[in-house]
């Protein structure tokens, strides 16, 4: 929620008075459902309920012929401080992004080691085919948005490279035979390793209960 609040407030604070609509419009043009988890279809709600907190206030409501009416919205100076407080908390602090391939990753070894190779490999071309579109639409971004926002891409198209070339690394060591993976080990042995390995770490939990 402190996602669609920001920029919701970001948007209300540059384009005031704005109408609900022409905020939605924007943020859907920005793609902000893949990199910063704002759905499209929460941002009314969320425009609602800052109204009601004392964030925002309605300004006017229009209907032109039969459309759906319109209602423009301001910054109240509750609405500007929650923004600048907003705005300040994620420049100056680092969250790592939940991706859940990440989970999917710490079992890695529930996975044959062809596969595995295999699907990072896949991840890899996935993420050069997003760098090579951010690189291909550079210019057009560049031409038609502010400065700051084809940083923005540059960041993505990055760390989208960098994640590529640990999945082609990760897959190599995999195809060279580092690490293990269950179907090559006896049936239970990797479940029986990773017990004795919390044993060492945290102590028989068995021995904590007859103590």
């Amino acid at each position: 929620m402190s996602n669609t609040r920001l920029m919701i407030l970001g948007l209300v604070s540059q384009l005031q008075p704005v109408h609900g609509y022409d905020i939605r419009k924007e943020l859907t043009s920005w793609n902000v459902e893949s990199w910063a988890n704002v759905q499209p279809g929460s941002i009314y709600h969320a425009l609602r309920k800052m109204t009601e907190e004392g964030l925002l206030e309605e300004v006017d409501t229009e209907q032109v012929n039969n459309r759906p009416a319109r209602t423009r919205y301001r910054m109240t100076r509750d609405g500007e401080a929650e923004y600048q407080t907003l705005l300040r908390k994620y420049w100056w602090e680092y969250r790592e992004p939940v991706d859940p391939f990440l989970a999917a990753f710490s079992f890695l070894p529930s996975l044959p080691r062809a596969e595995a190779a295999g699907a990072l490999r896949a991840r890899a071309r996935l993420l050069e085919g997003w760098s090579a579109t951010y690189r291909d639409h550079d210019e057009e971004w560049s031409a038609s948005k502010p400065p700051h926002v084809g940083w923005q891409f540059e960041l993505t198209m990055l760390r989208c490279e960098a994640e590529a070339r640990w999945c082609h690394d990760i897959a190599a060591r995999i195809e060279a035979g580092e690490g293990l993976h269950v179907n090559e080990l006896p049936e239970g042995a990797y479940g029986e390793a990773w017990r004795n390995s919390l044993r060492v770490e945290y102590g028989d939990p068995v021995d904590d209960e007859d103590e």
